[in-house]
């Protein structure tokens, strides 16, 4: 099972400084692979959880790809409706080949309503829309030539990935597990458990899969690190149901809450020594 680290790209200790310490951390620590979460407008719901300055996903990794020559780079999650898709599927083509075949490509559809109503995007058709464009990158990513909005357009270059980057899909309603089963790569479930995964996440993913006509696909959960000993429980437990990856969250959810990188770091540093 590969570890990955969610570099923390936001709030009061998000500079340039400490986002490239988190990538040299990463790999030098012996991680696999990181991964960056996305918001696009932080509105007051949002910034309670998340405040500024956010840093945009997709800029960072461009700019740590350059940084880093080993680990994976990924996002935990892209929300999907907030982009057009011909954007995302160039900028993640761009970004594959230019990293030499390191994105993973992780996506929702996010909960943040006001986000939605910032940037004038339904919230009630987020998940139509999440497949609807998920179906348009994989065809960019993969075809010479996509029609799209009445046009047709040449989306190359293509990614270094072949067929292409993996899609890890999050979300755990019945409408992502669809989403999962039809576009994904991995599922990408965030703060779950072990056990709730095996009586429930993972039969209804499999009734999912059966129901597309697709292999079931890999479990790459994402948890939260805040007691090591409980994480590296955990970290059995997923490994018996086998998860090919694991992303250690060190966020504890709340800026009043948030530790310093250094503090996450050895945190991270002592559950890796551990595993």
């Amino acid at each position: 099972m590969k570890l990955g680290v969610n570099i923390l790209n936001f709030g009061a200790h998000a500079t340039p400084e400490a986002l490239a310490g988190w990538a040299r951390f990463a790999e030098e620590a012996g991680f696999d692979f990181a991964m960056i979460s996305d918001h696009v407008a932080v509105t007051p719901d949002v910034a309670e959880q998340y405040p500024a300055p956010f840093y945009d996903p997709f800029t960072v990794l461009a700019w740590l790809a350059g940084t880093t020559e080993r680990i994976a780079l990924g996002t935990t999650v892209a929300v999907l409706p907030y982009r057009h898709p011909l954007q995302l599927a160039r900028v993640t083509a761009n970004l594959d080949r230019l990293s030499g075949g390191r994105l993973i490509l992780g996506v929702g559809v996010g909960w943040a309503r006001r986000e939605y109503a910032a940037l004038d995007v339904p919230y009630e058709r987020r998940g139509a829309l999440a497949d609807e464009y998920l179906e348009v990158i994989l065809r960019s990513w993969t075809q010479d030539s996509v029609s799209y909005g009445g046009e047709t357009v040449d989306p190359r270059p293509h990614p270094a990935q072949k067929p292409h980057p993996p899609v890890w899909v999050g979300g755990q309603a019945p409408g992502a597990l669809r989403r999962v089963a039809r576009f994904g790569d991995a599922w990408h479930p965030i703060n779950v458990t072990p056990e709730t995964l095996r009586a429930e996440g993972l039969p209804a993913l499999r009734g999912a899969a059966e129901e597309a006509g697709r292999p079931v696909p890999a479990l790459a959960p994402r948890i939260r690190l805040d007691d090591v000993d409980e994480a590296l429980r955990q970290a059995e437990g997923f490994a018996e149901l086998g998860a090919t990856h694991l992303l250690l969250d060190t966020y504890p959810g709340t800026a009043a809450e948030a530790r310093t990188p250094e503090e996450d770091q050895r945190m991270l540093a002592a559950f890796r020594d551990a595993f």
